[in-house]
């Protein structure tokens, strides 16, 4: 965080729009407008309701695109942005479809019907809180490991 700061700060500094001191304040207004519950008098009793709260609080800030998926990059890594996409949709109280990754197996002849299956396997790591992109690249390791 402290790197960021810094190394922001000297971006500024040569363009001359600004310095540490300004970016250093514009992160502290920042830490305390997103984090009311720590800050603030709104209290928020799960870690859920700590991430709708900053939801919330973001699509308010100006500069911000519109819509559900509005600051998902599109350039992202698929597990990464699938990821976001689903995170983004279920803060928005759209339930992703129950992963049925059995039946979206027997189905996967066609470009379409990978791509379901890769993005239920995604909402299956989510609801066993599980981060896709480790579990896959370890068991791509243990592949590996295996055959050498």
């Amino acid at each position: 965080m402290l790197f960021q700061v810094h190394f922001l700060s000297l971006l500024m500094e040569e363009r001359g729009a600004g310095d540490l001191a300004q970016v250093a304040e514009h992160v502290r207004q920042k830490l305390i407008r997103r984090h009311p519950h720590v800050f603030g008098e709104v209290e928020a009793q799960t870690a859920g309701e700590v991430l709708r709260n900053w939801d919330q609080i973001k699509a308010t800030e100006p500069g911000r695109e519109q819509g559900i998926f509005g600051e998902v990059p599109e350039n992202l890594p698929s597990l990464l942005y699938a990821r976001k996409v689903i995170r983004r949709a279920r803060t928005a109280g759209i339930e992703p479809p129950e992963p049925d990754v059995a039946a979206a197996a027997e189905d996967a002849t066609d470009f379409d019907a990978i791509g379901d299956l890769l993005f239920a396997c995604v909402e299956l790591a989510r609801r066993h809180k599980v981060d896709p992109e480790l579990a896959l690249r370890a068991a791509a390791d243990r592949f590996r490991a295996a055959h050498e």
